[in-house]
């Protein structure tokens, strides 16, 4: 994979990372640049046969359809049970055992940047990961207006800008 620019967010509620979503979209982002990843809610959930209310997590997201829909058995290794969507998911999905910080190294970012954002979603919170060449600084305010903390924007060298 080439690398690109990528910005990261840190969402506190899932709420907020759907809203996230959809205004990427709304924006101009692909359903191909987008990824979100965050502990499965097992009480919000259930069994699993319901993943979520928003549209990021149902049929709004497009081409990751079918990415979703096997979300809910995605159990990463000392992270316990994910949902996630878009690229990283299927990323996730093929290589399990390097888990979130492993996968977030393909999209520019630093291994131990990546630990520490593994960490978020072990304790709860929900990350977004938008590749965003050329559109980095928009990707970024997105994030920030919808309530993202911690939100960064790595260089494809893996550089924090």
């Amino acid at each position: 994979m080439m690398a690109k620019t990528s910005v990261v967010g840190v969402f506190k509620e899932r709420d907020q990372a759907e809203k996230a979503l959809e205004a990427l979209k709304r924006a101009g982002f692909n359903d191909r640049d987008i990824s979100v990843v965050g502990r499965r809610d097992e009480a919000r959930e259930g069994d699993g046969a319901r993943l979520g209310t928003g549209t990021a997590w149902g049929a709004g997201i497009g081409a990751t359809v079918g990415l979703l829909a096997t979300a809910g058995a995605l159990t990463i290794p000392g992270i316990g049970p994910l949902v996630a969507v878009g690229p990283l998911a299927a990323t996730l999905g093929g290589a399990a055992t390097g888990g979130v910080a492993g996968a977030l190294v393909d999209w520019g970012i630093p291994e131990n940047r990546g630990r520490e954002l593994e960490q978020r979603v072990k304790e709860g919170r929900y990350l977004a990961v938008v590749e965003a060449d050329g559109k980095a600084d928009r990707a970024r305010e997105i994030l920030q207006n919808q309530g993202a903390n911690e939100v960064e924007k790595f260089a494809g060298d893996g550089a924090r800008r």
